[in-house]
């Protein structure tokens, strides 16, 4: 914690640099919310660099301050799923288009969360290469996103098979992140690694602390910099974040988690899901379940307090299914709890299930949209 004769020098080199890089001041007092949270990032980015410039910081809280600065680039975010991470992109029912960066840009997002599939694209057997046709899908992909000013993520998703056997299949999904990272290694910053997604059944949480150093390893080797984004075992969920073991000595790692609580309500009649059809009808919004709600972002606030992380929302959402009112209900407190404790999020998902966007008409789900970016 800097003190006021700290703080007042960093105030006005910030302002030195905003002027040099033309950045326009807006007064609190006229933004609308969505011009006070871009003024809001920017500023504490700004600063954050400030700080570094000047030097009145030791290496590793410099580092730290970037990290999150750049965890503050991800702000509002939108995962734009069921399409790479598929077993063949169009196989779900989403074909990525030009038009739906644009409208995730025009709507006031920040970022894009890409689910990829590698491992449906790569030989099952040494050197594990990548199909050189799918990789250009991918690098399509995130010029849509970088094109347009959107941070974008790129993860490991729907490994199954990792899954299912973690030992044995270590070898090529860290063969898999070597091409990955040197593929990318000369991108702008704006693009960050996720190493995978929602580790579960025997990817325990033993062997996930134990395997993921070796995929950090690799992808530090072409990216020392790059920014690496690292969740919990067992789905990503916020229960498993104390069982996280991170290296002290990297310091440009920011922690993600997903939130879907409670089930019943986030996941009430999808076809894929077994049993969910009985949970049609689930409402959400009582005294309670706030409660509820607080004291899970809470604990999660307080273990990235404890570790000087940074925390990223990779993924929520909820079952098309549900009553809309109670959409935009729990969509709401969980975006404003997540924004007041400082975490960026990522909403799961544009189209499609759970979606927000309407393909064919075009569309946004506009009760939603107003909820996400907080304009109601």
């Amino acid at each position: 914690m800097q003190d006021a004769r700290q703080r007042r020098p960093l105030r006005s080199a910030a302002k030195c640099l905003a002027t040099a890089l033309r950045v326009k001041i807006v007064a609190v007092e006229n933004c609308d919310a969505r011009a006070l949270f871009q003024v809001t990032t920017a500023t504490l980015f700004l600063t954050a660099l400030v700080g570094m410039f000047l030097g009145s910081q030791s290496v590793a809280s410099s580092e730290d301050a970037d990290a999150f600065a750049y965890n503050r680039l991800l702000g509002r975010g939108m995962n734009i799923g069921n399409a790479l991470e598929a077993p063949s992109e169009g196989a779900w029912g989403v074909t990525l288009k030009p038009e739906y960066f644009q409208a995730i840009q025009d709507a006031g997002f920040n970022s894009v969360r890409i689910p990829i599939r590698w491992s449906a694209h790569a030989l099952p057997e040494p050197p594990y290469t990548i199909s050189p046709a799918f990789f250009a899908r991918v690098d399509w992909a995130i010029d849509q996103a970088l094109s347009r000013k959107l941070t974008a993520v790129i993860d490991m998703h729907h490994y199954g098979e990792m899954d299912q056997d973690p030992v044995q299949k270590a070898p090529r999904l860290i063969a898999l992140w070597k091409q990955i990272a040197t593929r990318y290694q000369g991108r702008p910053q704006a693009l960050y690694f996720e190493l995978f997604n929602e580790p579960e059944d025997k990817f325990t949480d033993s062997l996930w602390n134990e395997i993921f150093p070796k995929l950090l390893q690799t992808i530090r080797e072409d990216n020392p910099k790059r920014m690496v984004i690292i969740g919990p075992g067992y789905w990503n969920t916020f229960y498993h974040l104390p069982y996280l073991e991170l290296p002290q000595d990297d310091r440009r790692l920011i922690v993600t988690f997903h939130y879907y609580e409670p089930m019943h309500f986030t996941h009430q009649a999808q076809s894929w899901l077994p049993g969910s059809q009985a949970w049609k009808g689930t409402g959400w919004g009582t005294a309670q379940e706030r409660d509820e709600l607080h004291e899970n972002f809470e604990k999660a606030d307080a273990w990235a307090r404890h570790n000087q992380r940074p925390l990223y929302l990779g993924e929520f959402g909820s079952s098309e299914n549900a009553d809309i009112e109670a959409r935009v209900a729990w969509t709401q407190a969980v975006t404003r709890e997540a924004e007041k404790l400082g975490f960026s999020w990522s909403y799961f998902q544009f189209c499609s299930n759970f979606g927000v966007y309407d393909t064919t008409t075009r569309t946004w789900n506009q009760p939603l949209l107003q909820t996400l970016l907080d304009r109601n």
